[in-house]
């Protein structure tokens, strides 16, 4: 057999373009080339959007790009462009948006036609090759659309302007502005208490989706009068993904999603931003519920990713970890047969393992009837009770067992590619992630890391000019917003925990250069391309990004992190920026539901103001040890704990109310001021105190207009 010359992708920085290097296709990258290329031979474009990860992406790779026959038939009609979606996520954002108006649902793998100057006229998600599964098959597509690009010029140019000039007006949120006020804020809860599985977790019905912006916006609220119900709503999520097979009961650390309703069966990929926003749900739920198995799965998730998403000798996490070794297997590496578990045990430990995670002869794989998804299906007491043992017993047996599966995973099982960019962004949510663990665990480990990760990104990836780029190493690609405001929020994360006035210089400029060149003055909020950015070709509309999905919203990010740095500094133009940027989007965030659930954190943190918690004392005092430790035990969302000795009182950067109070006390004294902006609480020096005080504080209000700060 001739084997097939590579295409022009061989030479990518993605490795998703570079995997389909050896297909037939005449693949391009995104750019100018491809446009210019389009318009000379007048054929419309064929966009590819998918991602390294993405199993349903390999198997249009396999089925249709792979195909010799198809792939004519696209080299004849079209101009092929293949664009990564962790890469441009700018391209992505914009087409998902056009595919969704034309289908009514986005996705990747993402299929879109769009004219020679990139505006897009049709376009779904994955299509088989012939017609299947109630879709129409993609031989017939590709020549029935080239077809009408052909004959119905006019009309195809007509129909991509109608939906360019729909896109543009929806992802610039027109007549969206509005005032702040409790209603917001309860739509959001309100929303997501409605489709709350009361049964199993989480929120909606198959497939199931993590929302950890939601958990924690609960997290908070459940403090107020009347959150009891919150806190079952948050137990119940946080219990059924720790429980089921969306978590990886042996690695650690959580897949993509859920198949099934039950948190049982997942998309076995996993995320670098999924796994950092869940890693702060279970250490903000072992802070506010004080429940043992959260710190577990905690510690569990930092486990894995410092084995398998991060390059621990030179600092940094990893984009992603894919589903599948090959497109015959499903998950293969992470389910076990009845053989598997005991090949890999002893009799009383697998005969454990089979009552526990539910692992029979026949298990819940499709593709291969015999292989289970390990899921917590019985408890240790009933464990321990079938197999006539103590609770203590039974807790040592399961470690061991576990133990052992995992060796054997390692050693026996090809591990799924790990794609290994360090984007900025998705690291700088790890970065805070790490320093959060540091702060609640004791996890001197983590916080080393987080801020070797940190360090990394400024010298590789930061631009005094012009803010962070996208991606460390490589290619240059311009930062989006996301990596601008996630930066800025590690950044006061690591000054917080280090009082180093370095991190928080570069917050500050850093937060300058996102107002100037990606935020717009007269609407407020923030687009999520710089002004001055090149060209992004194509689909060229402004964007300001609000929802949640599937990281947090950067326009809510922006609003939370210019409200701490406000408090700081007491710097106005922060306060104004945070405002308009929240009234920005105020008068649609109720359609948005739970899928607005940061903006909801940002818009309750702008009205209680940052809690800046201030512990004073010699270094050494075990008193002030113990003030530290009960003022980050407590969940309060936007609470800044800062261990200040008597010598660094003058070079830290503190609160207007503080810099006031200090001077008036005894610094080398252990005791914790509690301020919000203007006003301090009286000095504490007992920690029960202290806990009650971060309990109360801002919880008495009703909703984010009234919800004034203490006096």
């Amino acid at each position: 057999m001739t084997q097939q010359p590579e295409n022009r992708l061989k030479d990518s920085a993605s490795p998703y373009l570079r995997s389909a290097a050896h297909q037939p296709v005449d693949w391009h990258e995104w750019g100018e080339d491809a446009f210019q290329k389009a318009r000379a031979e007048s054929k419309p474009i064929l966009l590819d959007i998918g991602a390294v990860w993405c199993h349903w992406c390999h198997v249009i790779d396999r089925e249709s790009y792979e195909n010799p026959e198809i792939a004519a038939l696209i080299n004849q009609f079209y101009i092929p462009v293949k664009v990564d979606r962790d890469e441009r996520p700018d391209v992505d954002a914009r087409y998902q948006s056009a595919v969704s108006a034309i289908s009514g649902q986005g996705g990747w793998p993402l299929t879109a036609f769009l004219t020679p100057d990139g505006k897009p006229f049709f376009g779904g998600t994955y299509f088989p090759p012939d017609d299947a599964m109630g879709r129409p098959g993609f031989r017939r597509i590709l020549v029935s659309i080239a077809e009408a690009f052909k004959s119905r010029r006019a009309e195809v140019d007509s129909s991509a302007q109608a939906l360019e000039e729909a896109v543009a007006k929806a992802e610039v949120f027109q007549g969206a502005r509005g005032s702040l006020d409790s209603s917001l804020v309860d739509s959001i809860i309100d929303s997501a208490e409605q489709i709350f599985d009361k049964t199993h977790g989480g929120f909606g019905h198959a497939p199931k989706f993590p929302h950890s912006s939601v958990i924690d916006l609960m997290l908070e609220r459940q403090k107020w009068p009347g959150g009891a119900s919150l806190q079952t709503v948050v137990e119940k999520t946080l219990n059924g993904m720790a429980a089921g097979g969306f978590s990886d009961q042996i690695g650690g650390g959580f897949h993509r999603y859920s198949v099934d309703e039950r948190w049982c069966v997942p998309h076995f990929e996993k995320m670098s931003y999924d796994n950092s926003e869940l890693l702060k749900n279970y250490l903000h739920g072992y802070q506010a519920l004080g429940l043992a198995r959260y710190r577990e799965v905690a510690e569990g998730t930092i486990s894995w990713v410092n084995e398998v998403l991060s390059d621990q000798l030179r600092s940094g996490f990893y984009a992603s970890q894919d589903a599948d070794q090959t497109l015959d297997d499903d998950g293969d590496y992470f389910t076990w047969t009845i053989d598997e578990v005991r090949d890999a045990l002893s009799p009383e430990e697998a005969r454990a393992i089979e009552i526990y995670y539910d692992v029979k002869p026949h298990g819940e794989m499709h593709h291969n009837p015999e292989k289970n998804v390990l899921w917590i299906a019985a408890s240790a007491e009933t464990v321990a009770r079938e197999l006539k043992l103590s609770a203590d017993d039974v807790a040592l047996l399961l470690a061991r067992a576990k133990g052992k599966m995992l060796e054997a995973r390692r050693q026996r099982r090809p591990t799924p590619a790990i794609d290994e960019t360090i984007y900025v962004g998705w690291n700088a949510m790890f970065v805070s992630a790490y320093l959060e663990a540091a702060r609640v665990l004791g996890r001197e480990d983590c916080r080393a890391f987080a801020l070797k990760t940190l360090d990394r990104i400024l010298v590789e990836a930061w631009d005094e000019s012009k803010g962070f780029v996208h991606r460390v190493g490589g290619p240059r690609l311009e930062g989006s917003l996301d990596d601008q405001v996630f930066a800025v929020a590690a950044l006061l994360d690591a000054y917080e925990a280090t009082l180093d006035r370095g991190y928080f210089k570069i917050a500050e400029r850093a937060m300058r250069i996102a107002v100037e060149r990606f935020g717009d003055s007269e609407g407020g909020g923030f687009f999520d391309r710089a002004k001055d950015a090149a060209p992004m070709g194509g689909l060229e509309v402004r964007r300001k990004p609000m929802q949640d999905s599937p990281t947090p919203g950067a326009n809510s990010v922006a609003a939370i992190v210019l409200d701490r740095l406000y408090a700081f500094t007491g710097e106005k133009l922060y306060r104004d920026w945070a405002e308009k940027t929240l009234e920005a989007f105020a008068g649609r965030i109720p359609q948005y539901g739970l899928f607005a659930a940061t903006y909801g954190l940002a818009a309750l943190l702008h009205a209680r103001g940052v809690l800046q918690v201030v512990v004073l004392g010699k270094a050494g005092d075990a008193n002030a040890a113990e003030l530290e430790k009960a003022a980050n035990e407590i969940y309060r969302f936007g609470k800044a704990v800062l261990r200040v000795t008597p010598e660094k009182i003058a070079s830290a950067s503190l609160a207007p109310a503080l810099r006031e109070t200090l001077p008036h006390l005894d610094a080398t004294k252990a005791q914790a001021l509690v301020c919000v902006e203007t006003t301090c609480h009286a000095p504490v020096s007992d920690d029960e105190k202290l806990r009650a005080l971060l309990s109360e504080i801002g919880t008495r209000a009703a909703g984010v207009a009234g919800a004034a700060r203490p006096t």
